[in-house]
């Protein structure tokens, strides 16, 4: 494999796993809803 292959490879790695790693660390952050009305509640939840 050439350098520039190389180079491009570990890019869109990096770059593809630094996007992913932020959005899931910003689902991580956000807190559940504070108030759901049970007629609005279209999810399934635990019990």
């Amino acid at each position: 494999m050439h350098t520039p292959a190389l180079l491009m490879m570990i890019v869109s790695n990096v770059l593809i796993t630094g996007v992913t790693l932020y959005f899931f660390w910003k689902v991580l952050r956000s807190g559940s809803p504070d108030s759901v009305d049970e007629d609005d509640a279209n999810f399934p939840r635990g019990g």
